[in-house]
C-alpha cells in the first residue's frame, strides 16, 4: 500500500466567492491560518482589492499574495477564488477552481449574473 504523506498531498486553505464589492457571498476556510473572523475579511478584503483590476474573466489568474497562491476567476459579478501554500501546484488549484465555480452554476441552473441571485438559492 502506498504511504501518502501529508506533504505529497496537495491541499486549499480556502474557497472564496465573493460579490462585485468583496462582500462574502460563500466562504469556506480548510485551515487555521486565519484563526478569527477578523482576520478572515481582511484577507478575503486585500485578496479582492488586490485582483479587482486584474482582468480574470476569459481564464483563470495566478497571483502570488502574502506567501500563499491564489488562483481566481470573474463570471459575471462574482468573485471566484482559491488559496493554497506556495509550493502546490497551479495546475490542480485552477482545475480545484473551475470545478467550483462549474458547480455553482450547475446549482443555480442559469448563469451567473449576480450575487443577489445566488444569496437567494443559497
Amino acid at each position: 500500500m502506498a504511504d501518502f504523506s501529508k506533504e505529497s498531498c496537495p491541499s486549499v486553505k480556502n474557497i472564496l466567492l465573493l460579490d462585485s464589492e468583496g462582500k462574502r457571498v460563500a466562504v469556506k476556510y480548510f485551515s487555521d491560518d486565519w484563526p478569527t473572523n477578523a482576520s478572515k475579511l481582511a484577507y478575503e478584503k486585500s485578496v479582492f482589492t488586490k485582483t479587482l483590476k486584474t482582468n480574470a474573466r476569459t481564464e483563470a489568474e495566478i497571483t502570488l499574495f502574502d506567501g500563499y497562491i491564489v488562483v481566481y476567476k470573474f463570471v459575471h459579478d462574482l468573485h471566484f477564488f482559491v488559496t493554497a501554500g506556495d509550493d502546490e501546484n497551479e495546475l490542480i488549484l485552477a482545475s480545484v477552481l473551475h470545478g467550483f465555480s462549474d458547480s455553482v452554476g450547475l446549482l443555480l441552473r442559469v448563469m451567473l449574473r449576480s450575487g443577489l441571485r445566488l444569496r437567494t438559492w443559497i
